[in-house]
Formats: structure tokens, sequence, C-alpha cells
């Protein structure tokens, strides 16, 4: 090749790689949130509101679905490139052959719990009273189902002995308590707040605390994260390491600014005409954030104990739990 010939070439190799890297910088990053609403869920739209996706130069589009379990389908058919779901999520995708890791870590416990009706609390006062009765799930299959189903194990319940109703969250599974389609629910705040104000539920199992998790569970139970494939993570590491840093920033905002501040940046359509209730909710909710994005010590291995127990795709396989998650990219967080 001639001299003038193999600069061409060459300026061409050079041109086609810079617009590759052009078009990869731009490209969107879709995040189907599990309930984008829920407190459990707070940092992507907290994140969104304090601009620090457009501070790394992200293009985030949020969307929201009703449960864990649709969200992780539409990464998985590659309508999205991440999930804010339960951490568990990749635990069970595992065992399913697919290769999903938690890249940042926002909650530290459920958040969550499991509310019986009122008219039933004198007669259900523990997991071991809902013999013969209805347990609400956000969706068969999903974190809540899981949890409700060990929860009621420890005082010796099989699944055939109590049944399992889908009911969303929010408005719909509110719903289902006042319609009495339901006995006992789990659900996360600021439903929650709503229920025990309205006097149509109280409270039977605490998951929003890291004591009342540790009680219940025996210990930490690494919950809302943001998860994604793992071929996406090491082929989009950049963008990975500006997503772990956009969400450590926002969850050093939670950690430093009162739950006031914090509702004043969310939109006013989550307060459900009540931003009092709203701010109340969050103040109880608060602790169960990280403080870092970093999973803990021993938390997952309290998450499979869990699973490994009534999930039928876990059982009789070795989980591999150090490809479930990664710190990789919350660790270059300075």
């Amino acid at each position: 090749m001639t001299s003038p010939l193999r600069r061409l070439a060459m300026l061409a190799a050079v041109s086609s790689v810079f617009c590759a890297c052009v078009a990869h910088a731009d490209e969107k990053i879709t995040i189907i949130v599990g309930g984008i609403n829920k407190l459990i869920y707070l940092p992507p739209k907290l994140a969104e509101s304090l601009g620090y996706f457009k501070d790394e130069g992200l293009d985030v589009e949020l969307q929201s679905q009703q449960s864990g379990v649709d969200a992780e389908n539409e990464l998985l058919a590659g309508a999205a490139q991440a999930v804010v779901g339960y951490y568990d999520h990749s635990i069970d995708l595992q065992a399913k052959g697919k290769d999903v890791e938690s890249i940042v870590l926002f909650g530290l416990v459920p958040g969550s719990m499991e509310m019986v009706r009122a008219d039933a609390a004198s007669q259900i006062r523990n997991m071991g009273d809902i013999k013969g009765k209805t347990l609400g799930v956000t969706g068969l299959g999903s974190s809540s189902t899981f949890l409700g189903q060990y929860l009621a194990s420890r005082y010796g319940l099989k699944t055939s002995d109590y049944s399992m109703l889908p009911v969303g969250a929010g408005n719909s599974l509110i719903a289902a308590f006042r319609q009495k389609r339901v006995d006992v629910a789990w659900t996360t705040e600021p439903t929650t707040s709503l229920l025990r104000t309205s006097g149509d539920a109280k409270v039977l199992v605490d998951l929003n605390s890291v004591e009342g998790t540790r009680a219940a569970l025996g210990g930490l139970y690494p919950a809302s994260s943001l998860y994604v494939q793992r071929t996406w993570a090491q082929s989009h590491k950049t963008e990975a390491g500006k997503l772990a840093k956009a969400f450590v920033r926002t969850l050093r905002f939670i950690q430093t600014h009162p739950a006031e501040e914090i509702a004043a940046k969310m939109p006013a359509d989550y307060y459900g005409g009540n931003k009092a209730l709203y701010v109340q909710a969050l103040k109880a909710s608060l602790r169960m954030y990280s403080p870092d994005g970093k999973m803990p010590p021993g938390g997952p291995e309290t998450v499979l104990k869990v699973m490994g127990e009534f999930n039928p795709n876990i059982k009789g396989k070795h989980i591999y739990l150090s490809n479930t998650y990664t710190n990789e990219f919350v660790d270059q967080v300075k």
C-alpha cells in the first residue's frame, strides 16, 4: 500500500473508532424501577431530580413496573440496560442460567412490613397464625413471595397451609385490604403509613429497620439495588462507573439531609395528596438506606438462606454469590 493510501486507511480507522465512541457515550440508558414511587426505590428519581445523571453526562430514562419480576423480564428482553429492584433477583436469575449482578446497593434491609388487616389483628398475632388465610404479595415469584413464605415457615407452616394472592402495591394493595381479599400483605412505605393512619391495617412483622430484620431473618437482608447483566457491566465499564457515582452521591445526600429537604426534591404526585404523611414515612425509612452503595458482609448469605428454602429454581444448585454482586464500581467513587 502506498504511503498516501496507508494514511487514508489509518484516518478512516481512527474516524470509525471515534464515531463508535461518540455513539457509545450518547447511548440512552433505560432503567426499569419496580415501583418508582416506593420509598425503597427512592434513589433513582432523587438522582434524576438532583441532576446527578446529567452531571455524569448520562442520558437516563426511568420507567416503572408494578413488580420486580416484570422489571427483570424487561432487562432480559433487552428493553432496558438496568433495573432497580431487589438484589435477590440476581441469585434467582443465576439459578436460571442468567448472569446478572448488583452494582450499587440502596437498601440494607427490605424496607417493608407484613401488615395484618385491622379487623383480623386479634386473631393473627404472628406469621404462624396465617394458616387457612390469604397472604398478599406484589407478584407470584416476587421477593415478597419468598420473604412471606420464609417468615411463615419459622412457625412451622407449609406453603399449602395458606393461599397467596398477587395484589401489586399502593392503591391496589390498599383496595385488597378494604375488600377483605387478603388477611396479611407485604408492602412498603409510604403504603404502610397510609394503612396505619387510615386504620385499615397494623404492623405484623417489621422489616423496615436493621433491628427488626435481624430479629426476623437472622441478619441483614440487602434489598433494593441497581442490577444489570454482567456482560453489559463488562462492556460498559465507563457507564457503569458513572451510574455508580451518581447513585453514591444520592445516597450521601440522603444521609446528610433531613426528610423534609429530600421530599422537596420529589414529584408532588408522589405525596398522594398528603405531603406530611410522605415526610413521616420517609423519616421512618431513612435508616434502611446504605451510606455507600456497598454490599454488606454476610448479606448475600442471608438472602440465599431465605430464598433457598422456597425458590424451586435454587434448590439443589450451587450459587456463586460472588457473581451476583460487585463493589467494583462503587469502590471507584471518591
